[in-house]
C-alpha cells in the first residue's frame, strides 16, 4: 500500500467514526469519490473534499477562514443542496463529542499523517495584487481601496442579484411574500418619510450607493440631493440613473470621501455606509454629520450592528473575521446603544430607532437565492472563485441575521437645539401610514 492509499484509508476510517453523528441528512465524499455513509441518498447532502490537499491544509490551519477558502476555490463542496441545507442539517455537535468518537489517537495519527502533504493553492486570485484593499478605515485612501475590493468587482455583477434600482441595503417588507423590487421601493419611501422630506430642501445622502434614493426624493418628495460615493462603478451607475431619470440640476454625485463634504443640509441620509467608517472614526463621523446639518435638521442613520456583550467586549466571531478579510475589508459593527451615545456626545438627539434584522435575512437570503440562479452569468461576469466567495457570504449573513447574530437599525436623529425645538409631528402614524 502506498503512502497515498494509506492516507485515503486512514480518512475514510475517520469519516466512517463521525458518519453516525451527522444523522441521516449528511455524508461525506472523498476525493477517490468513496461516500461516507456508503450508501448516501440523492436526498442526502453531500459535503464533498476535492483532493487530499484539502485535509492537508486542515491539518495545518484548522480555522474556518481556511475552510472558507476552500469551499471559494472549489475544493470543498456541496451536492444536492446548498449552505441553508447545510445550516438547517447541521447536527448539534460538539468538538468533544467529536474528539471522543474519533478518539485522540486516531486523530492524532491522522493529523500527523496530513501534516505532510502539501496543502495545494488557499490564496484566493485578488489576494496579494497590487493596489489591495488595506482592510483598514480611516484615511480617504484606504477608504477607498476597501470600497473598492467590494463594490467595484462590475455593475452587471451586482444587477444578477439586486433589484431593478441596484440597492445593496435592507430592504423593508410590508408582508413577507413581497417581491424584492417592491420592498425596496417601500424601503426608500420609508427613508423619505422619516426624513419628512419637503420640496426645496436640500437632501444629502452618505454613500448613496447606485443612485436609487436621491433620484426617489428628488423626483417625488421635490428636494435638491446630493449623494457621495468612492465607488467608481456606483459613481458611474448613479450618473447614469440621473440621465435617465431626467433630473440633472435637482440631482448631483460625487466621488467623495464623507470627510470632503463641505455645506449645509436640510435632511441628510446614510443607508449602509456607516460599517465602513470604523469605529475609531465614529465620534468624528457623527460631529462631522451634525456640521452638516442646519438647525432643527434630521439625520438617518440606518447600519448593521453587532449585539453589546458584557464588558462591550469587541472580539470578532471567526466567521464575521472571514466576512471582513475577503468580502468587506476595513468594516467594523458597532451595537446600537454605542451608536445612540455617540449621537448624543456629537449634538444629535436620537428621536426614534426601529430594528429591521428579520427584514435584512430575508433580503440577503433572496440576494444569495438569485446569485444562485445566475451563477453561469456571474462567473463569466466576475469568475467562479468571486462568485462562490459572494454565494457563501449572502448565505452567510443572512443565516447570521436570522439568528440574531447581528441586526439592523435604523435611527433617526435631530441637530440639538437649545431650545428643545423639534420639527416632528407628536407620533409617528404618517410614517407608518396605510
Amino acid at each position: 500500500m502506498t503512502a497515498a492509499e494509506r492516507r485515503l484509508a486512514l480518512a475514510r476510517d475517520i469519516a466512517a467514526s463521525v458518519a453516525p453523528l451527522l444523522g441521516p441528512h449528511l455524508a461525506l465524499r472523498l476525493w477517490d469519490g468513496s461516500t461516507v455513509p456508503a450508501n448516501a441518498g440523492p436526498d442526502q447532502l453531500v459535503v464533498k473534499f476535492g483532493d487530499e490537499g484539502t485535509l492537508a491544509a486542515l491539518s495545518k490551519s484548522p480555522k474556518l477562514d481556511t475552510l472558507v477558502r476552500l469551499h471559494a476555490l472549489g475544493r470543498i463542496d456541496l451536492e444536492h443542496g446548498d449552505l441553508f441545507d447545510l445550516a438547517e442539517r447541521r447536527p448539534s455537535v460538539r468538538g468533544r463529542d467529536l474528539l471522543r468518537a474519533v478518539g485522540p489517537l486516531k486523530l492524532a495519527r491522522g493529523a500527523a499523517a496530513f501534516l505532510k502533504v502539501p496543502a495545494g493553492q488557499t490564496k484566493l486570485p485578488w489576494e496579494g495584487q497590487p493596489g489591495a484593499a488595506p482592510g483598514k478605515s480611516g484615511d480617504p485612501e484606504n477608504n477607498q481601496k476597501n470600497i473598492a475590493h467590494h463594490y467595484d468587482v462590475s455593475n452587471a455583477f451586482y444587477r444578477l442579484f439586486l433589484d431593478e434600482k441596484l440597492i445593496y441595503s435592507c430592504a423593508y417588507f410590508e408582508d413577507w411574500e413581497q417581491d424584492l423590487d417592491a420592498a425596496q421601493r417601500a424601503k426608500i419611501d420609508l427613508v423619505c418619510r422619516k426624513l419628512r422630506l419637503r420640496p426645496g430642501e436640500t437632501f444629502l445622502d452618505v454613500g448613496c450607493g447606485w443612485g436609487a434614493l436621491i433620484c426617489h426624493a428628488a423626483e417625488v418628495y421635490g428636494v435638491t440631493a446630493h449623494g457621495v460615493t468612492l465607488s467608481k462603478e456606483q459613481l458611474a451607475g448613479a450618473q447614469e440613473e440621473i440621465r435617465a431619470r431626467g433630473l440633472q440640476g435637482r440631482v448631483t454625485v460625487a466621488l467623495a470621501d464623507w470627510t470632503m463634504v463641505a455645506g449645509a443640509f436640510d435632511k441628510i441620509a446614510s443607508v449602509g455606509m456607516f460599517e465602513h467608517v470604523g469605529l475609531k472614526n465614529a465620534d468624528a463621523y457623527y460631529r462631522g454629520i451634525r456640521k452638516l446639518l442646519r438647525p432643527g435638521g434630521l439625520y438617518l442613520h440606518h447600519a448593521i450592528t453587532r449585539r453589546a456583550k458584557p464588558g462591550d467586549d469587541r472580539k470578532l466571531r471567526p466567521e464575521a473575521k472571514a466576512i471582513l478579510r475577503h468580502i468587506f475589508p476595513g468594516a467594523e459593527l458597532d451595537h446600537i446603544g454605542s451608536t445612540l451615545a455617540g449621537m448624543e456626545r456629537a449634538g444629535l438627539e436620537p428621536q426614534d430607532v426601529e430594528a429591521l434584522r428579520r427584514h435584512y435575512a430575508r433580503t440577503t437570503a433572496l440576494w444569495c437565492r438569485r446569485l444562485q440562479v445566475n451563477r453561469a452569468a456571474a462567473i463569466a461576469e466576475v469568475g467562479e472563485v468571486r462568485t462562490r466567495m459572494w454565494i457563501a457570504y449572502l448565505a452567510g449573513v443572512s443565516l447570521a441575521f436570522a439568528r440574531g447574530s447581528i441586526g439592523v437599525c435604523q435611527t433617526l436623529a435631530s441637530a440639538r437645539q437649545k431650545s428643545g425645538a423639534v420639527d416632528l409631528p407628536p407620533t409617528r402614524r404618517d410614517v407608518y401610514r396605510d
